[in-house]
Parts: C-alpha cells; sequence; structure tokens
C-alpha cells in the first residue's frame, strides 16, 4: 500500500504517536516528529482557544529548521510531519475556529474522530493537507470514506482512550476488502515488533500513543508515567462511565478516586461531551492502553524510538532469517 508523500519522504519509523487528552503538547509533539514519527496533539488541548495560533507556529517552525539542518548536514535524518486532532461532534463548540487555524497554519495532517469529517475534509484538502480518520467498525470505515479521507486508524482491542472491541486481525481484514489506502492500526502497540506484525497484518502505520507517556516531554503528572511503569493488562479497565464512550483507563486511578472499578454506573453517548468548557476525565482518571505490560521505565521520546527502530529491524531480520 502506497503511503502520501509527505508520509513517505519523512518517517524513519511507520509510527504515528496518537493524540492524547492533556498528555500531547507541543514538546512531546515536537519530540516525536524530530524522532522520525509523526507527532500528533488534539486541538483541544489548546487552551484557551487562542493558544492554539502559537503552538502551530512554533510546530511549523521548528519542523522545518529540523528539516533544513538536516538537509545542510547531509545526515539524511528523517523529520517527521504533525498531525491535529479534531474532535468532529456537535458538543464541539471549538471545531469552526480550531479548523479555521490550521487552514491558516497548512497543518500536514488532521486525524478527525467520532463523526464522518464531512466538510472538514474538503477545507484541508483545499490546503493539500491529508486526513486520517478514526474508526472502531466497517462501517465507521465506510461512512468515512465517502467523505473523502485519505486514510483510516482502525482503533482495535486494547487501545488506550477511546478504543473499540474488535480483534484487530478481523477489523484489518475485513477493511482491506474494500480500500487498498493508507491505514493506521491502533490497539496495545509498545514494541517494534508489533509494528512489523501491524504491517503483516495488512496495516501500513502503527497508532501508539501509551508508549509515549512515560517520558519527559508527555504533559503528564509523575504520577501517571509511574503508574504507566508499573500496571499491566489486567490493570486496565473498559468503560463508558467517564465521557459517555468506551475507553480504557488503569484501575489504580479509578480507584483513587473513591471509585469501584468493578461497579461503575452505565452511561451511554448521550452524556458526551466535547464542549470548551468540559472537565476531562482525563485529569483525574487516566487513560491506558493493554499494552502496559511491556513498559518498564521512563525514557526521553529519542530513546524510546530509538529503540522500537531497533526491535523493528531485529523482528524483521529474525523473519526473514527464518524464511530461509
Amino acid at each position: 500500500m502506497s503511503l502520501p508523500k509527505i508520509l513517505q519522504d519523512n518517517l524513519a519509523l511507520p509510527v504515528i504517536g496518537s493524540p492524547m487528552f492533556i498528555v500531547s503538547q507541543p514538546d512531546l509533539v515536537l519530540a516525536q516528529c524530530k524522532s522520525g514519527i509523526v507527532g500528533s496533539f488534539p486541538a483541544l488541548n489548546a487552551r484557551p482557544k487562542e493558544l492554539l495560533d502559537e503552538w502551530l507556529a512554533r510546530l511549523n517552525e521548528e519542523i522545518a529548521a529540523e528539516r533544513a539542518a538536516a538537509l545542510a548536514s547531509g545526515s539524511g535524518k528523517k523529520v517527521g510531519p504533525y498531525a491535529v486532532n479534531q474532535i468532529v461532534h456537535h458538543s464541539n463548540d471549538r471545531l469552526d475556529h480550531d479548523v479555521a487555524m490550521c487552514v491558516k497554519h497548512k497543518a500536514p495532517m488532521i486525524i478527525t474522530s467520532l463523526r464522518a469529517p464531512g466538510d472538514v475534509v474538503k477545507e484541508v484538502h483545499g490546503y493539500g493537507g491529508i486526513v486520517f480518520h478514526d474508526v472502531i467498525s466497517v462501517r465507521h470505515a465506510e461512512k468515512a470514506l465517502e467523505e473523502g479521507v485519505d486514510g483510516l486508524i482502525l482503533v482495535c482491542a486494547g487501545a488506550g482512550g477511546h478504543a473499540g472491541m474488535l480483534s484487530p486481525f478481523a477489523l484489518v481484514s475485513e477493511v482491506r476488502r474494500f480500500w487498498k489506502g493508507p491505514i493506521a492500526l491502533s490497539g496495545s502497540i509498545t514494541r517494534g515488533e508489533q509494528i512489523l506484525a501491524a504491517q503483516a497484518m495488512g496495516a501500513d502505520l502503527a497508532y501508539m500513543g501509551t508508549r509515549f507517556i512515560p517520558t519527559p516531554e508527555a504533559n503528564a503528572i509523575e504520577g501517571y508515567k509511574q503508574m504507566i511503569v508499573e500496571s499491566r493488562a489486567a490493570d486496565v479497565v473498559y468503560t463508558p462511565f467517564f465521557t459517555g464512550v468506551h475507553g480504557n483507563y488503569l484501575k489504580p486511578s479509578i480507584v483513587a478516586q473513591g471509585l469501584d472499578p468493578e461497579n461503575l454506573p452505565v452511561r451511554d453517548k448521550t452524556s458526551m461531551s466535547f464542549g470548551s468548557n468540559r472537565t476531562k476525565a482525563w485529569r483525574d482518571i487516566w487513560g491506558a492502553g493493554q499494552g502496559v505490560g511491556s513498559i518498564d521505565e521512563i525514557l526521553p521520546v529519542s530513546e524510546v524510538v530509538a529503540q522500537l527502530g531497533r526491535e523493528y529491524r531485529a523482528a524483521r531480520d529474525a523473519l526473514c532469517a527464518a524464511s530461509v
């Protein structure tokens, strides 16, 4: 499968650092891009909304400078593009403003979530950007493609935050029956060999969030980072209680708020809200994917990506050797 040129030419590793509420801010995004992967953040993380203008200007300036330095040195270093996550939902009263800022700064990549992106695609294509859309089912994938998105992000079982319930084997296989374009795969991917496995399964890119929470660049308190390091898959609970949409959260953070993770009340999508005055669950109830058991230490982003690269190449070499 072929990737858009901006991804073909600028990635050292086929990875998108997924946008995480509160956690993903410019320091993390820039560290990811400078390490040769896509860095991303939710537009709603910029508060007040006027801050988004400053963030986008900074990202464009620093990434351009990094690429210019790499070119001048002849190092061949890859510098990834950044992506901005837009929540396409009626309760997001910032959507028009945030999309306008992305158009102004020509954000290279937009990641849309929750509803088919409609006019967002037209706005982004108007300046030459690309749009990938989060989906958890075949129906969602079909609707997004009807709107003209450039790629799909399949959010499968085990992913952090708002995750789906389908096995990646099932969802990738079914989507590939009708879509030959770019696919990023999300769901418990925390190691380099899992990136390779995602490609072997039929995806083009791995979509990774939890692995980048325990880094110095992430906007997460130390207790959250340490809880990631200490947790295992059994410490992750899947519930719609906190946002109205099913998501994966760390049990110890739920207990710390005086709640019983085994007996949370049921909430449905009617309680979902992404307005600018919304109180976010992510501040005290911490999201994480089921891949936490593979994360053992807090490392800078550059070291995380370098480690992923070594694991990815070792797995690829081992498979090639085994097939001879």
